[in-house]
């Protein structure tokens, strides 16, 4: 059985989605950033680098990245595309939501990982909102005339969800990006995507 090590609201969201789409038997645990259990040695074990999502496999090994678990899980219950360019193509998504969005995210909620001087953290945090509105804005163009950043709904829909909450807790103004808006209430009619925005206190 799969194991999902998550926190609410995180980018842990998309896998939590992914296999509670899924159907299978899983355990979630949530881990407590705030209270540090992220640095604990017997977490560290888990994922080194004290984040989430990491995904303890069958057989015990754990999987840390989105970039390795959402693939993996995608092709474990068939939502992760066929064809060798729509793969690379889907790749090549996964490696935008987690080497430009997400990172665009951290420098407004973590300012403290790109300098020592607490005296930059402004600007930081307000580059770092800017760049994040934008890539928002791309992404809303990905989805014009789409229902699904793929042919068919997959893994990807959820990795995109997860940025839609994160705009709107950083009051940005979503409701503007009509594709991605729409795409966020094809997620919403779910019923996996509700019960884990239920679980996850996710307002959106």
């Amino acid at each position: 059985m799969l194991t999902l090590f998550y926190a609410p609201g995180a980018c842990s969201m998309a896998a939590h989605i992914v296999l509670e789409e899924s159907g299978d038997k899983y355990e979630a645990r949530k881990v407590d950033l705030a209270g540090g259990e992220q640095r604990t040695e017997a977490y560290l074990k888990i994922h080194p680098l004290g984040r989430v999502p990491a995904l303890r496999l069958d057989d015990g090994e754990p999987l840390t990245e989105n970039t390795a678990i959402l693939p993996y899980l995608g092709k474990r219950y068939d939502l992760w595309p066929r064809h060798a360019a729509t793969e690379a193509k889907a790749l090549s998504l996964i490696g935008f939501f987690a080497s430009s969005v997400h990172p665009a995210h951290a420098h407004v909620g973590r300012p403290e990982r790109y300098t020592a001087d607490p005296g930059a953290f402004p600007g930081i945090k307000d580059m770092g909102l800017k760049t994040f509105h934008l890539y928002l804005k791309q992404i809303d163009g990905m989805l014009a005339g789409r229902e699904w950043f793929s042919e068919h709904y997959s893994v990807l829909d959820p990795y995109g969800f997860v940025f839609y909450t994160w705009g709107v807790r950083r009051e940005l103004p979503m409701a503007e990006l009509k594709n991605y808006t729409a795409h966020k209430d094809r997620m919403l009619k779910r019923a996996a995507v509700g019960r884990v925005a239920a679980d996850e206190k996710i307002k959106v």
